[in-house]
């Protein structure tokens, strides 16, 4: 079987949520869908205030719109079907079925990478180049940068879906995650796996450390300018700017490293899975909220938004 590129495998079976105590199954259920829940309607309701307010069609809300639509569909890659599987009382995932959710997830994974880099460059421009913001971030560059990075994203998830596709799997099918993760498939593989490491390991590392080098630079240089500013509250200004996404690259990052660049034998099945959780459902239901919580405009624009849907029900 292991010299052909078919395999005996027709479904696998998602084993994390199963393996949890029965009461602490429920318990799980409704965190996951209240999450879900939370998720859908923040990020939607940061959409409709950019769309309806005229004064946020800006880049930097441009690009936040774009994150909340990649990170609905982030959470939706992998929660709906899990919460279904539980209604069900199954456990399993079609082997294509897997393959299109490794698709989707690697897709909106690295869009959400691509965004961050792109909206901390979007802030090196507007703090380091006030007066040529305008003309920098033009509508032309902010639609060529959004869809580049689609572009790019989709033919990299192409590659490792195919990659994970021409695998044999011959007797364990079974994953110790809530949805179809791409090193757990791996490791369930009865074939050599070396081509998709080597890939992972040259393309996927040089498209990771681009995009964090790309962050990384930035906000160098805008702590650079903003020091060079005299007063204090020119500082704290620069900086506010700032805040909301710099907290999100620092969530989303830190739980990558923490589940992706820490050697297996340093955490349990359990560790590795609650950082998954972290960075797949729990960082797309929080960018609202962070992106929102101290940003006067788009509070303001959801004031309005909201206010404008029950006059129009009334």
């Amino acid at each position: 079987m292991s010299g052909t590129n078919q395999s005996s495998v027709s479904e696998f079976l998602l084993l994390w949520l199963s393996r949890q105590p029965q009461q602490q199954q429920q318990l799980l259920f409704g965190l996951f869908l209240s999450m879900y829940l939370v998720t859908v309607l923040g990020n939607l309701l940061i959409i409709l205030a950019i769309s309806t307010d005229s004064h946020l069609h800006t880049p930097m809300y441009f690009f936040l719109s774009n994150l909340s639509f990649v990170d609905v569909c982030f959470s939706s890659t992998t929660v709906p079907n899990m919460l279904t599987n539980h209604i069900l009382g199954s456990q399993s995932i079609s082997f294509p079925g897997c393959l299109t959710q490794l698709y989707f997830l690697i897709v909106f994974g690295d869009m959400d990478s691509f965004l961050l880099s792109v909206m901390a460059y979007d802030r090196f421009v507007a703090v380091c180049h006030p007066l040529h913001y305008t003309t920098k971030m033009t509508p032309q560059l902010c639609a060529l940068l959004v869809s580049g990075s689609w572009g790019i994203c989709n033919l990299n998830a192409l590659l490792y879906t195919l990659l994970t596709a021409r695998l044999s799997f011959c007797a364990n099918n079974m994953i110790p995650h809530f949805f179809c993760d791409l090193s757990a498939l791996w490791d369930l593989s009865c074939s050599d796996t070396l081509l998709n490491e080597m890939v992972i390991l040259t393309e996927g590392a040089i498209i990771v450390i681009t995009l964090f080098v790309c962050i990384l630079v930035s906000y160098i240089c805008i702590t650079c300018a903003v020091l060079r500013v005299p007063s204090t509250k020119g500082k704290w200004k620069a900086f506010s700017t700032c805040g909301s996404h710099l907290a999100v690259v620092s969530l989303f990052y830190g739980t990558i490293i923490a589940v992706y660049l820490n050697p297996s034998s340093s955490h349990s099945a359990e560790t590795g899975t609650a950082a998954t959780v972290m960075y797949t459902v729990v960082t797309p239901m929080l960018n609202p909220f962070i992106y929102s919580l101290r940003n006067k405009d788009l509070k303001g624009a959801l004031r309005k938004a909201i206010s404008r849907k029950r006059f129009s029900s009334s």
